[in-house]
């Protein structure tokens, strides 16, 4: 069965996987992972098995791919930023 997850809260599924991963590895292993983002849903094994690199030496390797994989409107309105006032 599947889970859900919210995008600001990936790092536990993220922590358990053992690393070094490849990404295969990686993809397969988050293939039940649904993520919640501000518009929609996103697969996170599929988000995993579209990066450019072979292997992820760390949490953080993957995570920093998987935000730059993620589209623009995961995270928001595009072109806001809530700094500006």
């Amino acid at each position: 069965m599947g889970r859900s997850v919210h995008l600001n809260n990936i790092e536990p599924v993220l922590e358990e996987l053992d690393y070094p991963i490849s990404r295969d590895a990686a993809a397969d292993q988050c293939d039940d992972v649904t993520l919640v983002l501000a518009d929609g849903e996103e697969n996170l094994g599929d988000l995993v098995a579209e990066s450019g690199g072979d292997e992820f030496s760390s949490m953080d390797d993957l995570e920093s791919e998987v935000f730059n994989l993620l589209p623009r409107h995961a995270v928001g309105e595009p072109y806001q930023s809530e700094g500006e006032g």
